[in-house]
C-alpha cells in the first residue's frame, strides 16, 4: 500500500497565530494560571438583548431549517437599510450576500476573481487570513509594507506594486492590527489608481463602527462613487454588535460577482445558520444604543492602554484611531534577554511574556510585520490595568 499524502495547498497553509495564542492562553488558564489575554479579536460584551430576543422568537416559530443560500430577505433588507442610512449607498437585495461570517465571504470573493498566478495587493501589516486565502485560491499576494508611513498606504506605493497580473486590492479600514483609519484623500487616491488600472477593490470594513476621537470612517464608494461596479464591500455583525459566535457576515457588490460568490457558497457552506440570521435582524433593527455604548467603552479602554504603554521603556507605537488594537513596536527589545532567554524575535518575546507574566499578545509576524506585537483592548478595564502592569514589569526585566 502506497504512502498517503497531503496536498501542497494544505502543507503550505500557515495556522492562525491569533487562534494559537488564544488556545495557549486558555490552556494555561485551565491549569489555574492567572492569564490575561490581549490576543482575541472579539468584544467581551454579551450580544445585544434585541439579538437574543429575535433568536428566541425565531426558535419559537420553528425557524430551524435551510434558508435561501444568499440569506433571508428580512436580513438582506436590514443590511440594505443600514447602508442607505449610514453611507447613502443604495443596493438591491440581489446585490447582497449573507454568509457564515466575513471570512468565508472574503474567500468566496477571491475564488470568484482569481486564476492561478493572479496578483492581489495587500497592505501590511494585514489581517492574518488575507495572504493565506489568496494562496488557497492559487493567487499571489503582493505585500506592500506601510510601517514606515504610520501604517497608511499611498497611491505611489500601490502604483509601484502593480504588474500585468494584478487583479485587485484588499483594503481594510479601520485596520486590523494597526487601528489605522484611511481618510477621504487617501481613499480617493487609491480609488483613482484602481480605476485607471481596471482593478477590483475588496473593501473590508468590519470595524467601521469602532472609531474614536476626531477620526471618522468613510466607505470607499463615498470617496469614489464611480467604482461601484468594481468594488465588493465586506462587513458583518461580529465586531459592532458583539456577535462573533453567531457567525454572520455580509457582502454588497455588483450582482454578477455576488451571484458567483453565492454559487461557491452553495457548494461550501450553504446558508448561514437560520437562527443567527434572525438574531442579526433583531440587532440591526434595535441595537444602535448598544453599539454606541460599546464604542464608548472601547474608547475609554483605548485611552487607558495608550496612557500605560506610552510610559513604558523600549517600545513605541502609532496611536490607533479605530478597531480595538494597539500595534506596539518592540524592535528595541529584540536581542535582549529575559530570565536567560534571548528574545531573538517577536514570536519568542510573546512566548516569554505569556510564560513569564501570563500575558498573551499576538506577534507582529502573524500580520506580516515582524518586530511588533498586537494588544487588544477588548477586555475589562481591570484586566487592561493589571495586564499593562505585568507588561511593564516584563520590559523592566530585559
Amino acid at each position: 500500500m502506497g504512502k498517503v499524502r497531503f496536498s501542497d495547498r494544505a502543507l503550505k497553509l500557515a495556522p492562525s497565530a491569533t487562534l494559537e495564542v488564544v488556545a495557549k492562553a486558555k490552556q494555561l488558564k485551565r491549569e489555574g494560571k492567572p492569564v490575561i489575554s490581549f490576543g482575541a479579536g472579539e468584544p467581551d460584551f454579551t450580544s445585544p438583548p434585541s439579538a437574543i430576543r429575535a433568536a428566541k422568537a425565531a426558535l419559537d416559530r420553528g425557524e430551524t431549517h435551510y434558508t435561501l443560500t444568499t440569506g433571508i430577505l428580512e436580513l438582506k433588507e436590514a443590511i440594505q437599510a443600514y447602508y442607505r442610512d449610514h453611507f447613502q449607498l443604495d443596493y438591491k437585495t440581489s446585490e447582497i450576500l449573507v454568509g457564515s461570517g466575513a471570512k468565508p465571504l472574503l474567500y468566496e470573493a477571491l475564488a470568484s476573481l482569481l486564476d492561478p498566478g493572479d496578483e492581489v495587493v495587500v497592505f501590511a501589516p494585514a489581517w492574518v487570513s488575507y495572504v493565506e486565502q489568496i494562496n488557497l485560491c492559487s493567487g499571489h499576494p503582493v505585500v506592500v509594507d506601510t510601517s514606515g508611513n504610520r501604517f497608511l498606504p499611498s497611491a505611489s506605493m500601490l502604483q509601484k506594486a502593480l504588474t500585468p497580473r494584478t487583479v485587485g486590492i484588499l483594503l481594510n479600514t479601520p485596520n486590523n492590527p494597526t487601528g489605522a483609519v484611511y481618510g477621504k484623500d487617501l481613499l480617493e487616491e487609491i480609488g483613482e489608481v484602481a480605476r485607471k488600472n481596471g482593478l477590483w477593490i475588496i473593501f473590508d470594513e468590519i470595524y467601521e463602527r469602532l472609531v474614536y476621537g476626531e477620526a471618522s470612517h468613510l466607505n470607499i464608494l463615498q470617496a469614489s462613487p464611480s467604482l461601484r461596479d468594481s468594488t465588493l464591500i465586506v462587513n458583518g455583525v461580529s465586531k459592532a454588535y458583539a456577535m462573533t459566535g453567531w457567525r454572520i457576515g455580509y457582502a454588497l457588490g455588483p450582482k454578477d460577482l455576488i451571484d458567483k460568490m453565492a454559487s461557491i457558497q452553495g457548494h461550501l457552506t450553504s446558508n448561514a445558520a437560520a437562527v443567527s440570521q434572525w438574531a442579526s435582524v433583531g440587532a440591526m433593527a434595535e441595537a444602535e444604543p448598544d453599539v454606541e455604548k460599546m464604542r464608548k467603552a472601547f474608547e475609554e479602554r483605548r485611552q487607558i492602554m495608550l496612557s500605560a504603554l506610552l510610559k513604558m521603556p523600549l517600545i513605541s507605537l502609532t496611536k490607533p484611531d479605530g478597531a480595538f488594537y494597539v500595534f506596539v513596536d518592540i524592535r528595541r527589545c529584540l536581542g535582549k534577554s529575559y530570565r536567560g532567554q534571548i528574545l531573538s524575535d517577536d514570536i519568542t518575546l510573546c512566548k516569554e511574556l505569556l510564560e513569564g507574566e501570563f500575558v498573551a499578545a499576538v506577534p507582529g509576524s502573524a500580520f506580516l510585520a515582524p518586530g511588533y506585537l498586537r494588544l487588544s483592548y477588548a477586555n475589562s478595564v481591570s484586566d487592561i490595568q493589571e495586564g499593562m502592569e505585568r507588561f511593564e514589569r516584563f520590559l523592566a526585566e530585559l
